[in-house]
C-alpha cells in the first residue's frame, strides 16, 4: 500500500506566517491571544486574530485572504505551480463567515480561494466542525493512496467573528479567564483564526520531481461519538476508536508513537475525555503530549490543519513547545511543561475532537535528512 509523503507546508497564524519563525515563537512560549474589541457582552474579549487581515472587516473577505495566502505558500514550498489542474484541492472550515454574512453557499469561500490563486479545478470542501482541517487531510490521504490523485493540497482556514464569539459565550465554552489546557484551573477555550495547508503527494511523484520530503502521512482514522451536538461522549470510546483505526491504517501500534499533538481546548469536559482516552490507549508513561491552542487559540475548522503542521515540525525538529498556561496538570499524562521538550524516536499523532462528535486522528512519520 502506498504511503503518501508531505512535500509542502504552510500556515498563516496569529504568531506570523513564516514556518520556522512561528515554530520558534511557539517553542519560546509566545501567545497570539490578546484583547479584541467587541460591542457585545462576552465572557472574555481575548482572541487570537491576525493583524494583517484586520478584525472588523468582512469575515468572508478575511477568510478568503487567509486561505489564498496559505495556499500560495503551500504550492510554492512544494515547488508546484498553483495553476496545475492535476493537483487536487481539499479545503476545510467550520461555519467560516456564514454565521455573520449571507454566503451564497457554504463552499463559496473555497471556490473563490481556488480561483484567486489561479487554480482551474473545483475544490472539495469539508465542513465537519472543528475537525474539518484534519478531515481534509484524511480525504487527501485517501485520494493519493488510492491513486485517484498524484498530489493534493489540503487543510483548513477559519476566522474569528462576532457570531462565533457570542455563540461560545452563550454555550459557556469560552473561558472567562484564560486558556489552560489540561490544567486543574482550566475553565474553557478562547477563539483563534488562521489557515494551514499541507501538500500530500504520491512518493513516486515526489521522487520524479526531486521534491523535498518533510514526513510521511502514514495513516488516518475517524469515529463519531453519536452523543450530542456540542458535548463529547464522556466515555471517550469514539476517540479511542479513531486512534486505533489510525494505527491500523498505518500498520503501527501504540508502542511506535513518540509524540501526540492533543486537541487541548481547555474546556474541562473535553480535556478530561481526551486525557482519559490517551491513558486508556497508552497507559502509564506513554508518548509526550503537547498542545498549541494556548498560542493560536481555538481556530475551529483550521485547527486540525495547524496542528498537523505543528506535528510534522515536532518530528522534524525532534522537540515540542510547552503547553501554555499549564502549571498544575489535572491529567496523568507526559505533558510538555515549562520549556521545549525533546521528542524520542517514533511517529507522531495529531488528534482533533470536534463539535458533533467528530474525532479524527492523523499519523505522521518523520524522515531522516
Amino acid at each position: 500500500m502506498v504511503t503518501p509523503v508531505i512535500t509542502g507546508l504552510a500556515w498563516d497564524t496569529p504568531l506570523g506566517r513564516d514556518r520556522e519563525a512561528v515554530w520558534e515563537r511557539l517553542c519560546a512560549g509566545d501567545s497570539g491571544l490578546a484583547p479584541v474589541d467587541s460591542p457585545h457582552p462576552l465572557r472574555n474579549t481575548h482572541a487570537a486574530v491576525i493583524a494583517s487581515v484586520p478584525y472588523g472587516t468582512s469575515p468572508g473577505a478575511r477568510q478568503r485572504a487567509l486561505a489564498g495566502r496559505a495556499l500560495r505558500s503551500a504550492f510554492a514550498d512544494a515547488g508546484l505551480p498553483p495553476t496545475d489542474p492535476e493537483v487536487g484541492l481539499v479545503l476545510g472550515t467550520s461555519f467560516g463567515a456564514s454565521l455573520d454574512e449571507a454566503e451564497p453557499a457554504l463552499h463559496t469561500w473555497a471556490d473563490d480561494a481556488a480561483a484567486g490563486i489561479g487554480h482551474p479545478g473545483t475544490p472539495m470542501c469539508v465542513m465537519t466542525a472543528c475537525s474539518a482541517g484534519a478531515d481534509a487531510l484524511a480525504v487527501a490521504h485517501t485520494l493519493v493512496r488510492s491513486g485517484k490523485r498524484r498530489v493534493c493540497v489540503a487543510g483548513g482556514a477559519d476566522v474569528v467573528t462576532e457570531a462565533k464569539r457570542l455563540g461560545h459565550s452563550a454555550l459557556g465554552t469560552m473561558s472567562p479567564t484564560g486558556l489552560r489546557a489540561f490544567d486543574r484551573a482550566h475553565d474553557g477555550m478562547l477563539l483563534g483564526e488562521g489557515a494551514a495547508f499541507i501538500v500530500v503527494e504520491h512518493p513516486d511523484s515526489a521522487r520524479e520531481r526531486g521534491a523535498r520530503v518533510y514526513a510521511r502521512l502514514r495513516g488516518t482514522g475517524a469515529a463519531n461519538d453519536a452523543a450530542g451536538l456540542t458535548a463529547p461522549d464522556p466515555s471517550g470510546r469514539a476517540v479511542v476508536r479513531a486512534v486505533e483505526r489510525c494505527l491500523a491504517s498505518a500498520g503501527l501500534t501504540c508502542a511506535d508513537i513518540a509524540v501526540v499533538n492533543a486537541h487541548g481546548t481547555g474546556t474541562p469536559l473535553n480535556d478530561e475525555v481526551e486525557a482519559h482516552s490517551l491513558r486508556e490507549l497508552f497507559g502509564d508513561g506513554g508518548p509526550l503530549v503537547f498542545a498549541t491552542k494556548g498560542a493560536f487559540g481555538h481556530s475551529l475548522g483550521a485547527t486540525g490543519a495547524l496542528e498537523a503542521v505543528a506535528t510534522v515540525l515536532a518530528l522534524h525538529h525532534r522537540r515540542v513547545p510547552p503547553v501554555l498556561g499549564l502549571c498544575d496538570p489535572a491529567a496523568p499524562l507526559r505533558l510538555a511543561t515549562g520549556s521545549p521538550r525533546p521528542v524520542g524516536e517514533g511517529a507522531g499523532l495529531s488528534l482533533t475532537l470536534g463539535f458533533g462528535g467528530f474525532n479524527t486522528c492523523l499519523l505522521f512519520e518523520g524522515v531522516r535528512a
